[in-house]
């Protein structure tokens, strides 16, 4: 049964052919199993040419138009690789020109961090849980870090790790609820 929730999933880096990208594409079939019908936001995508020397409030109409579809959901799945101890930088530059306060205020955010470490991007989840909760966002409290990557995570299977599995399944059901309990 279909559930009527606005819901995007976010790449979390620019790296082209990244994991982060086909992770992203696994968990929006994940959520279409629990009836959502979520998008996939790739930050390869953002039009990064168009803020170079930065145009803080002079937005060009590109970044307009890639933030309009994450400004209307109802729910944001980050999916957050680990760059150098923390998050990509692309992925705090889009956060930045998101409007502020109003750009995560009251939104129900959920994290998941994947890595080829053994700490599943443990590092920059934390990180990027205090930027979206200065932005005032309603941070799910299930995060899932699926560490090395490579070895837990077949394209076409998923999540070879039954433990991995589970408590991916359960933030996903769990985050479904949580969306449609805070829904504007």
């Amino acid at each position: 049964q279909q559930i009527s929730m606005n819901q995007k999933i976010i790449s979390g880096t620019d790296r082209p052919d990244s994991n982060s990208l086909l992770f992203s594409n696994f968990l929006k079939r994940e959520y279409a199993r629990y009836g959502v019908e979520a998008e996939v936001i790739s930050l390869e995508k953002f039009p990064l040419q168009d803020i170079s020397g930065g145009v803080y409030g002079n937005e060009p109409d590109s970044i307009i138009q890639f933030r309009t579809p994450v400004l209307e959901a109802d729910g944001l799945v980050f999916v957050i690789p680990e760059y150098n101890g923390s998050f990509p930088g692309i992925l705090k530059l889009f956060i930045d020109y998101l409007p502020y306060p109003k750009g995560l205020e009251m939104k129900p955010v959920c994290l998941v961090g994947i890595a080829e470490g053994a700490f599943g991007s443990l590092r920059s989840v934390e990180q990027f849980q205090m930027v979206t909760g200065y932005r005032n966002a309603l941070n799910f409290p299930e995060r899932v870090f699926i560490q090395r990557f490579s070895e837990e995570f077949n394209s076409e299977k998923g999540l070879t790790d039954s433990t991995k599995r589970v408590l991916l399944e359960n933030q996903v059901a769990g985050f479904v609820k949580f969306v449609s309990q805070n829904q504007n």
